[in-house]
Parts: C-alpha cells; structure tokens; sequence
C-alpha cells in the first residue's frame, strides 16, 4: 500500500511552509530516519525526516514551491515489495474518502430553494457622474486639499471612474473644480472615520515614482512576519522607555581577565567571553532579583516567570531572529558564551528550531557594535522587556570635584507598560547597572 508523505507541522503555530529542497529523487530508497527535505519556514530552515521505509516513488511538490499547507501532500513512497508505479498512481488516497463525501453531499444542498441573492449595494452618484464609491487616489486628494478644492466635485478619468493626479491638475488648471464646502461639527465627526486610511495600496505609492526607477522585491515569508508582529506591537503594547548610562571599566577588566585564563581546549580557548555575553548575564539576574518585572501581560493574568529567558536579537540576511539562553540566570559566563556562539552561528543559516527562538522572557538588542550611541528597541510579545545597548565610548564625568575619563554605555530599557510601570523598569535597570559596574556579582 503506498504511504503518503506530508507537509509537516515543524512547530504549534506553522500553517504553512516552502518546500526549499528535496534531498532524494524519484527511484531513491529511504530508510527511517533519513533525511528527505529540506523546509522553509518565516525564521528557519528545517530537515525532514522519514518516517517510513521504501522506496520514492512520487515528488509530489516540486523543489523550491512556496505557500505549502501543513498535512498536504508531498510525496509518495512504495513500501516494500511494491510495485514503484502503481504505488505512484495509487497514492494521496488517505484524502479520497473526504472529497467523495464532499461530493455525495452537493445533491442534498442542490435540493435546498436557492437563496436569493443580496441586492447590490446603493451606490451615490454625483452630478458629474463620479461615483463615491471608486474613491480618489491618494496623492489626487492630497492636492486637492492643498489647493481647497472638493476632490469629489470633479469627474474621474482613471479605473472605474477614480479620480487622480492629472484630474485635479486639470481641474485647477481649468477653474472648474467646486471648493470644499465648510462641514458642521456633525459632519467633521462623521468623515473622520474614514479619513484615518489603513495604509497607501502598492498603487498609490508606485505612482510616486517614475516608472523604471524602481524594481519590485516580493516579501518573503520572515519579512512578512517580522512587519506583523512589529505592527502587533506597536498597536496594542503602550510602550515606555527608561535610560541610564553605566560604565564599563570593571566590567572589561573582569572579561579580559577571565579570557586570559582560559583553558585550552583542540588548541584554542575554551570560551572567549564578549561584552553581549555578560549584558545578557546582567539582564537575567536583574529579572531575578526584581521578579516583579520578570512578567508576560495577558487579558486576565500576569504571567510571572520562574526563571529569565533572555532573547538575543541577532541580524541575519533578510531580517533578524531572536534565539534564547534558557534559565540564563542559573548559567555560567562561559556556558552563555558558548551557547550565544552555537545559536548565533545557526541562526545566520537559519538552522534554529523553533524552540529555540519562540517564547523567553525578555530580550536583549545590542547596536553597539555598529556604532549606534543609544536607541529603543521596540518590545517584542509576549516579553515585557527589551533592552537596548549602546555602544561602549570614552567619556569625561565628574567624580569627587575631578574630570576622569572612563567607558560607558548607554542603555534603554522599553517596557510594556501594562505590565511593567516607571519604578519598577528603573528597579530593573538600577540593578542591571550594579551588575555591569560590580561584575563580580555575576560570578557567585
């Protein structure tokens, strides 16, 4: 009997995914275990295995087919013994039973009375025969607002009677256009819903441009989900900032002590720490000692976490990821930099598995090493936190009366603020700073 090989689900939320690779062909034996293809999701790219013993008889989705439904089929083996073209011919049969009780269901409707259809929609229509419902161009109303004219009073030339550019310009140009009439405070209120527009159609903006002066780049599925949870967060988490400068003379001296003696390990160090990796330390036992900030917010809870699962915001081709080091609070420097070197290496070939970059408790987002001064990262659900991290600089401050130059950093902590109020994110921050300017504390 042939078994049917399926889009599989490569974490809870996946509905769907690219089939990148197949790493077999038509006529290849496949053992249990095996590895089969290759599968793109928004943020990784994942091995499937097989399940199965046979031999492949049907590729059914080509390499490289995007937009693939979880539990659809793929492919198509012949068990053991079987016939290689009947079990082609003969697979995808688990999915027959459903569609012919589809079928055998469409007499029983016809029989119903057909429903009568909805009567269309009234539509107004102005004297110059333009109708409201097709709407003005954007960059149209734009102009016609800058020169006080009523963009509705003039008869449209583009698609279905729209009006745009060149119809306000002639408009003008002509003296034909009525001024826009003064609305009451019942009218204002009334046009101001739709006056707040949801965003400019691919449309409207290439009209901006002149045409070959631009080359169009389709989104990608991490593109994708990074401007929808970006959106998601900056709609429905009211984010506040708190700043503080820390320096980092303890700190450096403390790291570069430690990779100084360094074991050696296959003839190089065992561990070379990084100012990141002993921010991401600071930040986890900050969450421990004030746990109050160590929260996710949800409609009827506060979610209080046990321990700090810090995120890295690491930038990958395409986008950025966010891996985790799980329980970083419990976890040596060494063993934080170790594990930051592994996720981050994988994610750049996004090779992450999704348990490895979904969920944590907070994050950290370090342009320092860009040279980027101070910034606010924007908090990244369902964190409460996120930090951001400057670059370290040489600067002159004023201690017991004297001018001494040390390094420092800036750092911004974005809270949600449902979860996280002003106190509370600068407790988190005060001891985020004793961390970072008393290092020690982090090795005991």
């Amino acid at each position: 009997m042939p078994i049917n090989i399926t889009m599989p689900a490569l974490s809870p939320t996946m509905e769907e995914g690219n089939l990148a690779k197949w790493l077999v062909k038509e006529g290849d034996t496949v053992k249990s275990g095996d590895v089969i293809a290759e599968i793109e999701t928004d943020k990784a790219t994942m091995e499937v295995e097989a399940v199965d013993e046979g031999v492949v008889a049907k590729l059914v989705v080509p390499a490289g087919t995007e937009g693939v439904k979880v539990n659809s089929l793929i492919a198509i083996l012949a068990a053991d013994g079987e016939d290689v073209g009947a079990a082609a011919a003969g697979g995808g049969g688990s999915t027959a039973p459903k569609a012919e009780a589809k079928a055998a269901e469409v007499p029983k409707e016809a029989e119903k009375p057909p429903a009568a259809a909805p009567a269309p929609a009234a539509t107004k229509t102005l004297d110059n025969g333009n109708r409201v419902g097709n709407g003005i161009s954007p960059l149209a109303r734009r102009i016609a607002k800058e020169a006080g004219i009523d963009a509705m009073s003039i008869k449209g030339s583009g698609p279905n009677g729209r009006v745009i550019k060149r119809d306000v310009e002639a408009a003008i140009a002509s003296g034909g256009a009525k001024p826009v009439a003064a609305a009451g405070p019942a009218a204002a209120a009334s046009a101001a819903p739709a006056a707040a527009p949801k965003g400019m159609s691919e449309e409207s903006v290439l009209k901006l441009f002149e045409q070959g002066s631009y080359d169009l780049v389709p989104h990608d599925g991490m593109r994708k989900t990074i401007a929808k949870r970006l959106q998601e967060s900056k709609q429905t988490i009211p984010h506040f900032y708190v700043s503080v400068d820390v320096e980092l003379d303890a700190l450096l001296a403390l790291r570069a002590q430690i990779n100084s003696s360094a074991p050696e390990k296959d003839g190089k160090p065992a561990y070379k720490l990084s100012v990141n990796d002993m921010v991401i330390k600071a930040m986890a036992l900050a969450l421990r000692d004030v746990p109050d900030a160590n929260v996710s917010w949800t409609d009827t809870n506060m979610v209080k976490h046990k321990h700090a699962d810090v995120g890295v915001a690491v930038s990958i081709p395409g986008g950025l990821i966010t891996p985790i080091i799980r329980k970083a609070e419990l976890k040596s420097l060494s063993a934080i930099s170790n594990e930051m070197k592994d996720l981050g290496k994988r994610a750049k070939e996004r090779k992450l598995k999704p348990e490895e970059y979904q969920g944590g408790t907070t994050a950290v987002s370090n342009m320092g090493m860009m040279g980027v001064s101070n910034f606010a990262a924007v908090v990244n659900p369902p964190h409460a936190t996120i930090l951001a991290v400057g670059a370290g600089t040489e600067r002159v401050v004023v201690k017991k009366g004297q001018m001494v130059i040390v390094n420092a950093m800036t750092v911004t902590l974005s809270t949600d603020h449902r979860a996280v109020d002003g106190a509370l994110g600068a407790e988190l921050l005060g001891a985020f700073k004793r961390y970072i300017e008393s290092p020690m504390g982090m090795l005991v």
